[in-house]
């Protein structure tokens, strides 16, 4: 008798143990996300034959609104931008996108992922060599220098040695498919450790006339999809195929960009493609930027810390060593 009390007692305790724990999880919380100290982020590279080129924003609260007016006011001016190869230093000009040609308007877009008509709608202003006193060359470092604010940034990148394509050539999406696919690619490796490589390509024929985008060409700058950049730690010295798919630029509203052709190269299409080798450091920032960009939104992953080259900020400094190439999509 005396077992069944203390076993029914026992029980009881236990229920109101656990009740207590059930009605403490519909206590509601109140979240506060503390002010953070906003950073500097660079984004800058630097191209086999082409000049630096630098934007400078600054991190936002997490509640900061962006949108297309805060554009003209998110990266910022006033700063001295340099760039020195180890014999020369070259200080970059303050320029605006509303003011710059149409060539390097897109190579703006291509670094920050925006389409050429916002650049050029917010006037978004950024730091270039526009006389092309120092341009890239492969096998060499470049120490970039940004003082803004009586702060000083400084990174440091690479543009390696040149890895040309064995070849390239388009191949259907499977058996059934007779118009999409992918462009497919061959590149043999030094026999060297640690080298990484980005890819990016563009549609250079035009959209046909019944489309909505009649006569324009398909993309106006070079776009690099999800998962990008590869290194060569499973085929280090050997020769490989590889493949990849059609990126898109963010929001895009063509019609291809959101129906079954998306992330397809279409048979007929002229795809102007940009390989290019990169240092340890910007492959680093673009597979980490990328897998964060990639999880945007899931609230069950795990945010991603992207890694920078960056000292006293964030961001990339880059160097590309890049090779292009040119195919017409037949199967």
């Amino acid at each position: 008798m005396m077992n069944n009390s203390i076993s029914l007692n026992l029980f009881i305790w236990t229920l109101l143990v656990f009740s207590c724990v059930l009605s403490s999880c519909e206590k509601e919380l109140e979240l506060i996300i503390p002010p953070t100290e906003n950073k500097y982020v660079i984004e800058g590279n630097i191209e086999i034959g082409q000049p630096a080129f630098v934007l400078i924003s600054q991190t936002r609260d997490y509640n900061q609104s962006i949108n297309t007016e805060s554009f003209n006011d998110f990266y910022l001016g006033g700063a001295q931008v340099s760039v020195s190869n180890g014999t020369a230093t070259e200080f970059l000009d303050e320029v605006c996108t509303a003011d710059l040609p149409a060539e390097l308007l897109l190579q703006v877009a291509e670094i920050t992922g925006l389409s050429p008509i916002l650049l050029n709608a917010a006037s978004i202003c950024g730091y270039i060599d526009l006389d092309g006193s120092m341009l890239g060359a492969e096998n060499s470092t470049y120490n970039l220098e940004v003082t803004i604010d009586e702060k000083l940034i400084t990174a440091t990148t690479t543009i390696p040695g040149i890895v040309e394509l064995d070849s390239m050539w388009f191949g259907l999406a499977g058996e059934t498919n007779d118009s999409l696919g992918f462009i497919y690619a061959q590149l043999t490796d030094p026999d060297t450790t640690g080298n990484a490589y980005r890819w990016f390509a563009k549609r250079i024929n035009a959209y046909p006339e019944w489309t909505d985008y009649a006569g324009q060409q398909k993309d106006l700058q070079y776009i690099a999809p999800l998962g990008s950049a590869y290194d060569d730690s499973f085929f280090n010295g050997l020769t490989f195929d590889f493949a990849y798919y059609r990126g898109s630029l963010m929001g895009s509203p063509k019609a291809d960009d959101e129906n079954e052709e998306r992330g397809f190269f279409k048979r007929g299409d002229t795809i102007a493609v940009k390989g290019a080798a990169i240092d340890r450091s910007t492959y680093d920032y673009i597979v980490t930027f990328e897998a964060e960009a990639g999880s945007a939104g899931n609230p069950f992953t795990i945010p991603t810390p992207i890694a920078s080259n960056i000292e006293g900020g964030l961001g990339i400094w880059a160097g590309y060593a890049s090779v292009l190439d040119t195919i017409i999509a037949n199967p």
